[in-house]
């Protein structure tokens, strides 16, 4: 699917006074120029913005600004475009969810140019019965995704600013399941948080135990 009206919304939100929207820069699109910073809103894959944002970062303070989804209303549209249902997802997400897109780009978090905020949102994510979608959403599209409501927001501006979600219950020596157990986290996400870290300078691999990569934190972060 194409761009939501949910990055549309973010973007509005984010936007102060004196800022320039969709300005060119370098030949990239700027989603807000704020004086000589360049703030890019990614709702999507950090994958597809990873070039870019290399690019940018040579000779520009650049912020990503990144919305990671707390709560979700799913409103499903019959193939006339009727509101056939409504239902709140089951699912809940968390700040720790977003190093799921973080891991797309993990050498790029240690510039001193790139900064990160996290919005912790809430949305309504409508569906329409056009039989194009994907298989695991049984052929129903996504129609938009629409900003209910912005419940919080973290701002990440150097690589020990991640050393916060490491917790104080871990052992000197650690791998991906003490870092899920102690952070109450899923074993996925916390295999990305680890690789992410480990690429930023926060934690370094210092060997096996069995078939688990072992982990410490690096003493010079």
């Amino acid at each position: 699917m194409g761009q939501t009206s949910l990055h549309e919304s973010i973007k509005q939100w984010y936007s102060k006074p004196g800022d320039q929207l969709e300005s060119w820069v370098d030949g990239y699109l700027i989603d807000i120029v704020r004086g000589k910073l360049l703030i890019e809103v990614q709702t999507g894959n950090f994958s597809s913005i990873k070039g870019k944002i290399r690019d940018l970062l040579r000779n520009h303070d650049v912020r990503i600004v990144h919305p990671v989804v707390v709560n979700k209303w799913i409103i499903r549209l019959d193939a006339h475009g009727e509101k056939a249902s409504q239902r709140k997802s089951p699912r809940k997400g968390r700040l720790e969810n977003m190093f799921l897109q973080l891991v797309y780009m993990p050498n790029i978090w240690r510039s001193p140019n790139l900064s990160l905020e996290v919005l912790l949102i809430d949305v309504e994510e409508v569906l329409i019965d056009d039989g194009k979608g994907s298989w695991r959403r049984k052929y129903w599209s996504v129609q938009d995704k629409r900003l209910v409501t912005i419940s919080d927001r973290e701002l990440f501006r150097r690589p020990k600013d991640f050393l916060r979600f490491l917790s104080d219950n871990l052992p000197n020596k650690f791998t991906t399941n003490h870092i899920a157990e102690t952070s109450g986290i899923n074993l996925n996400i916390a295999r990305k948080m680890a690789y992410t870290l480990r690429k930023m300078g926060i934690i370094e691999d210092i060997g096996k135990r069995g078939r688990a990569t072992l982990y410490t934190k690096f003493t010079r972060t």
